[in-house]
């Protein structure tokens, strides 16, 4: 539902009396621009790349709309670049700019970004656009993608030869139950937009369904990316389950090319990539191992790629008898758990298999061609997601065909119908009763995954002829492991972007304790996560929420304590500790775990629509949908880092979903929190768990647009917040949908512990670095300087403290603002001690904590997702606000 323009009448009247500087904006530098620096995320050059896009972040007022980019290597050299503008500063000038660099560059270990004329790559990428066809051509290669119909690119062409056809998307469903009747679906385009154009980079979004008998399903929205000096598309697969789980099963997911295969068998060949960067090297008809010998140069050859001799030049009998050695029609690489895979093939359909191998993380990577050309497919995080697998079929035939399938229709199929049965809790007291001793919230109905979505990254390559076994193993390593260059820390500190946080520091014997246990904290739960194997299709990126220190294991099957589904922000947690510390293990864990949670934990269609599942022990299994968890804050700093189209969309998606909560109310079963007493269109809102996550989607719209109705509505809903009687400390109030605006006299107090640590502290920095609401900033500054405070200073201030006490560790950043604000050392010194007393908490440590007990297990004593998270945030923002009282504070460990 849109916003009207009456409803925001008044909120844009308010903005335009803003004052142009707010107080907490850091001085506008106007000098030189100063060349952004960007290092690979791993902290080395990868040999191999497919193409690079990256963010860079520009000092408030320095650097025009108007300006053009030049992109240089670790040695100064010009790179072929192609650059855009992704955010800007209220005044205008560029905030946000990405940057796209070819694959056949080598920028060493770092690259330089600054003013200049960009220069070309020696092929560009062109994209052409004919009627039903989009064309886009790199080189010799030409890559045809439909408007319409089921294949998303019709054929690929090297010079003058097809070397693969009708790549398109395949699904298959289960009817009844998991092991009912299947249907095959195959993917139809609806809709085709061609977002980016070259010399570097062209982008082509494609939308639709998958279609088959009667059903039609699975919306998806496939970008294809083309970079110049690549042979390959990158390709971001999104779908969304939109079936009934308990009706319909999905049985299969996954991508399919037809390869022309011109070549006699012997020549046609077939790669696998196996783990530990071993490849399966195999001919269709193999000529190696034979009683007789075919001769050297025919072995070599078959095995290498190239075209062997000619029958009549092999050794006798070998070239006479080639129709009696049995050619092998179909091979397969089966992930059916992330600790191994099988590898079969078989000569055809209705024949035996025959096992050619096993091992253990397979990274997903097959080719199929002959000296004439070929395709590969490969596909990020293939094990990790399982279960996977690739398949050549038909290799003895005019086309072969190469799937890359996402869940496997060999493997059972997905079974996403709630965990439990309804079990005497139809109404709100059983329910609450539950509550109370498992944590979860659960209601009859609403733990559907209908309208949860998964993301996907793949890579589809076309070549002219088989290439080296060497370059295809390098190839398969970056499509498992995608090498990315990330912003250096220095350049995006400099820049004042996402609010407080600090370079590493280790100056002083606090700073250490506190740098050290940060790391630890990572790679405690980068461990877990292969420990603990949280992997598979729909679990990858996210981690569990609480330990059971009983049993020796997280709480995977006890209600609200088992998968973490973004409570209390470990995302944000591992985005801060990423953006300082220049990538690592802390990047990569919130990489997958934005891509897990923006997308499985988020409802993207039906009555959910755009609000997040509270944790539980199946992703959506919890009856609380809110927009903390759906949560924009937790995307934001990945897609300007990367420019990440589906990030981005994500978020989008987010700016009107207010308009859900007029229908899932989130308090519906706590007396007095029913919408019914409100007047229509009106609902009751909190400021931190809701406003703040919704704000977080109009501030990043507004930066990305420049678009003021997202800047208006963000000001009416501070300013309002800022005339309520006791501001933050009410907690919440009724909230006018059209408008924006809280109304009522806001004279409670009802604080809750949650409403600070989703996010709010993090967004309310920026907001308040961008925009300049006096009685807002009064309200926070308040929240922050009495939420910790003793009880007597509290009273003296509001009255009766009604409401949760929990989180004072977390909280010790809120007194850290307002001391910084203030510039009050006697709240700083507090800051300081609420932090080191970790009280609810987890606690600052001298010596890294983890024992390691028989069997391999690794536990952190008292350790919870939510502690280490809200731990990880206040250690960063205290450091950055407040390192003075930091340094001077009493560390109890």
């Amino acid at each position: 539902m849109p916003i009207t323009r009456r409803g925001l009448m008044g909120a844009t009247m308010l903005a335009a009396g803003l004052r142009s500087l707010p107080a907490f904006a850091a001085p506008v530098d106007r000098g030189r621009i100063v060349d952004g620096r960007a290092n690979w995320v791993e902290g080395r050059s990868p040999t191999v790349h497919a193409g690079q896009t990256f963010g860079m972040a520009w000092p408030r007022g320095r650097v025009s709309a108007r300006q053009r980019w030049a992109v240089r290597d670790d040695a100064g050299r010009p790179l072929p670049a192609q650059s855009w503008v992704t955010a800007t500063w209220p005044d205008g000038s560029v905030k946000w700019t990405a940057h796209a660099l070819p694959a056949d560059t080598a920028p060493g270990a770092a690259v330089m970004v600054g003013p200049g004329r960009a220069a070309l790559p020696d092929a560009p990428v062109r994209v052409e656009e004919r009627g039903d066809l989009i064309v886009i051509a790199t080189g010799d290669q030409r890559w045809e993608i439909g408007r319409s119909g089921d294949a998303l690119v019709r054929r690929a062409t090297c010079g003058d030869r097809t070397v693969l056809r009708d790549a398109a998307l395949v699904a298959e469903l289960r009817q009844g139950s998991p092991e009912g009747p299947r249907l095959s679906l195959n993917g139809h385009i609806d809709r085709v937009t061609v977002e980016q154009r070259g010399p570097v980079r062209a982008v082509v979004k494609v939308e639709g369904y998958h279609v088959g008998g009667e059903q039609r399903a699975l919306p998806f929205v496939v970008r294809l990316y083309a970079y110049a000096g690549s042979h390959g598309l990158r390709i971001v697969h999104s779908f969304v389950h939109d079936v009934d789980p308990a009706l319909w099963f999905v049985s299969g997911i996954g991508l399919t090319t037809a390869v022309p295969m011109v070549a006699p068998l012997h020549d046609r060949h077939v790669r696998i990539a196996l783990d530990e960067g071993a490849m399966f090297v195999e001919a269709v008809r193999p000529l190696t191992g034979l009683r007789r010998d075919p001769g050297e140069a025919t072995r070599a050859g078959q095995i290498a790629g190239r075209a062997t001799p000619s029958p009549a030049a092999m050794a006798k009998p070998v070239g006479d008898l080639l129709e009696r050695i049995p050619p092998w029609g179909e091979f397969s690489l089966a992930q059916f758990s992330a600790q191994g895979f099988t590898l079969r093939k078989r000569t055809g359909a209705n024949h035996g298999w025959v096992e050619a191998g096993e091992g253990g993380r397979a990274p997903g990577f097959a080719y199929v061609g002959s000296p004439q050309g070929g395709a590969a497919i490969g596909a990020r995080w293939f094990w990790q997601r399982h279960p996977g697998e690739i398949a050549v079929t038909n290799a003895t035939e005019d086309d072969a065909r190469l799937t890359l399938w996402l869940w496997s229709p060999h493997a059972g199929a997905m079974d996403l119908r709630s965990y439990r049965g309804v079990m005497g809790m139809e109404g709100y007291d059983a329910q609450n009763e539950g509550l109370a001793v498992t944590y979860e919230d659960y209601e009859p109905g609403w733990d559907s995954a209908t309208g949860i979505a998964r993301t996907s990254e793949l890579m589809l390559w076309a070549f002219d002829s088989t290439p080296p076994t060497e370059r295809l193993q390098a190839l398969a390593a970056i499509a498992a492991d995608a090498p990315q260059l990330v912003a250096d820390p220095a350049g995006l500190h400099a820049a004042g972007v996402f609010g407080h946080w600090s370079l590493p520091d280790r100056s002083t014997p606090n700073r250490t304790a506190i740098e050290d246990q940060l790391a630890h904290l990572v790679d405690f739960y980068a461990g877990e996560v292969d420990r603990r194997h949280w992997y598979g299709f729909w679990n990858h990126g996210d981690v569990m929420h609480s330990y059971d220190s009983d049993r020796h294991q997280w709480r995977y099957d006890i209600g609200g304590f088992a998968w973490a589904n973004s409570e209390l922000s470990p995302d944000l947690w591992l985005w801060m500790q990423a953006l300082r510390t220049g990538g690592g293990q802390a990047y990569r864990l919130a990489e997958a775990m934005t891509r897990h949670t923006g997308e499985v934990d988020v409802y993207h269609l039906g009555r959910f629509r755009g609000m997040g599942t509270r944790h539980g022990v199946q992703h959506f299994s919890d009856s609380s949908k809110q927009p903390r968890i759906s949560n924009a804050t937790y995307r934001r700093i990945y897609y300007y880092l990367t420019a990440d189209e589906r990030v981005g969309d994500l978020m989008r998606d987010l700016l009107t979903s207010d308009r859900t909560l007029a229908m899932v109310e989130i308090g519906r079963k706590v007396p007095g929190g029913q919408h019914a007493t409100l007047a229509a269109g009106m609902i009751e809102m909190s400021f931190g768990t809701v406003w703040c996550s919704l704000a977080a989607a109009w501030l990043t719209e507004w930066e990305r647009t420049g678009d003021r109705r997202w800047r208006d509505r963000l000001t009416a809903g501070m300013d309002s917040i800022g005339r309520l009687t006791n501001g933050w400390m009410a907690g919440s109030a009724p909230y006018e949908l059209a408008s924006g605006r809280f109304a009522g006299p806001g004279d409670t107090v009802s604080i809750s512990h949650l409403n600070a640590v989703f996010g709010a502290v993090e967004i309310n920095a920026e907001l308040l670095q961008l925009l300049d609401v006096p009685r807002y900033r009064k309200a926070w500054l308040d929240y922050c300087r009495y939420y910790n405070a003793p009880r007597a200073v509290f009273e003296a201030r509001f009255g009766p403290r009604k409401g949760s006490e929990n989180l004072a560790e977390a909280h010790s950043r809120l007194t850290a603002f307002a001391a910084w604000a203030d510039v009050d050392a006697t709240l700083a010194n507090r800051a300081s001690a609420e932090f080191f007393a970790g009280k609810a908490g987890l606690g600052t440590r001298i010596t890294d904590p983890r024992r390691t007990l028989p069997g391999g297990i690794v536990e952190w004593p008292g350790i919870s997702t939510n502690a280490a998270s809200q731990w990880g945030l206040a250690a960063i923002e205290n450091l950055a606000l407040i390192p003075a009282a930091i340094d001077s504070g009493r560390l109890r460990s």
